[in-house]
């Protein structure tokens, strides 16, 4: 192919620009509860997610990557003309990213997830017609969108109605959580230990049965028990004040859960939403490699699951902070028990999405989970303008991603 360095080296720059805009805009997800619950301040969130997003999308991203990468559009169409598929694929990811940059810039959570897809099923339409596009799919990509804030949403509104049941709304919260909290620590070391081992391991190589899986979770999980139950015990039955907040020491012992809860997020979100930005950047690799020959199955580089990984990472270092606050909270007031039940229903739903194979947007799962919790105290616990504007930004996103993409993608046919 002609200009085979020039467009791997766009492919190279576009995916670090949408991993970007991925890491300012949804990175939110795996933080915002524990900054707006004033579990953990701004500084050390950005670091956790830093280290746990990098690992996540580096270990475990492959699995999703190869949904986003060939299902949407049926790519058998372009085997005559390679390079329209090349520029549609650099054309989708200059769309998103700029999408999301417009996005994030408002403050306003969008899906990554649907910025992509929908700039995908923009150029395939316009470039080989309607039929490119493989709309049972996409149907069940968009089905998937409805269905995870619900299905996290429902869970998130039951956990914490078994908070409040077990332990904020007894004679003795403080000893109740001491007594219950080990259960709940158990269940976040075993669902997040699962998708690591499910999805993370398999790119190392490392197979394992079932049975092994579900073992070495099961260790894992008690092993972080042991953990909390240790930090549990230092903590004294006092009311605390926390960044000018009075807190009960029962929120304290919810604190801990929620660091681990975030650090699981962020591996969650990193395994799950990286391949949004390098899906199509290994299709274009792999089509510039092979001299224009459209493969069903390529490999995906290290450099380029790095690529995305470092994407993220700077992303949410250089401009996370507004969706975060936006999440954490814009929605309801969120304090650490409300924040860890968001959170734990969230990341089960991502584990549900991900063994599955279903890309899903961690950001529809996270604000289902959130609108969830606060439902749990009444709709008077919500901010309905909040949510308002957040839907509108979520309708928006699908054909402002393929509009763009249509745009980008004469600009570059005209270009090369």
């Amino acid at each position: 192919m002609e200009h085979a360095t020039l467009l791997l080296i766009l492919a190279a720059v576009f995916g670090l620009f949408m991993a970007w805009g991925i890491g300012a805009n949804d990175v939110a997800n795996a933080m915002a509860t524990s900054v707006g619950s004033k579990a953990l301040t701004i500084k050390k969130a950005i670091i956790i997610a830093a280290i746990f997003e990098f690992a996540g999308a580096y270990l475990a991203g492959g699995e999703v990557t190869s949904t986003i990468r060939k299902g949407i559009i049926d790519s058998a169409m372009f085997a005559d003309s390679p390079e329209l598929l090349v520029y549609g694929m650099l054309s989708a990811l200059l769309a998103a990213g700029v999408w999301l940059l417009l996005a994030t810039s408002y403050g306003l959570p969008v899906s990554t997830t649907h910025s992509i897809v929908g700039a995908i099923v923009g150029f395939a339409a316009v470039t080989m017609g309607m039929d490119a596009v493989q709309w049972g799919k996409v149907g069940t990509i968009a089905i998937s969108w409805i269905i995870s804030p619900v299905l996290a949403g429902t869970m998130a509104y039951f956990l914490y109605r078994s908070v409040q049941f077990l332990i904020l709304d007894t004679e003795n919260p403080f000893e109740n959580a001491r007594r219950y909290i080990p259960f709940y620590i158990f269940a976040t070391g075993f669902l997040i230990s699962l998708v690591v081992v499910f999805k993370g391991l398999k790119h190392v190589g490392l197979d394992m049965t079932i049975v092994e899986c579900y073992g070495i979770a099961t260790i894992i999980g008690v092993i972080t028990t042991i953990i909390g139950v240790f930090m549990i015990r230092k903590i004294e039955d006092k009311p605390v004040n926390v960044g000018g907040f009075h807190l009960h020491s029962v929120e304290l012992i919810f604190g801990v859960l929620m660091v681990f809860t975030a650090c699981a997020m962020a591996f969650a979100h990193g395994s799950n939403d990286v391949a949004n930005a390098i899906g199509p950047v290994a299709a274009v690799v792999s089509i510039v490699n092979s001299g224009g020959l459209i493969e069903q199955k390529s490999l995906l580089p290290a450099w380029v699951l790095l690529l995305g990984a470092v994407g993220i990472v700077a992303g949410l270092v250089m401009y996370g902070h507004k969706v975060i606050a936006t999440v954490g909270s814009g929605i309801t007031d969120l304090t650490p028990s409300r924040g860890f039940c968001g959170e734990l229903a969230a990341s089960a739903t991502v584990v549900l999405a991900s063994g599955t194979g279903i890309p899903i947007s961690t950001t529809h799962t996270l604000v289902g989970a959130i609108l969830g919790v606060g439902l749990a105290r009444g709709i008077s616990a919500l901010n309905l303008r909040v949510i308002g504007s957040i839907f509108m930004s979520w309708v928006i996103t699908l054909p402002a991603g393929a509009i763009l993409a249509i745009i980008f993608f004469h600009i570059l046919k005209a270009i090369l």
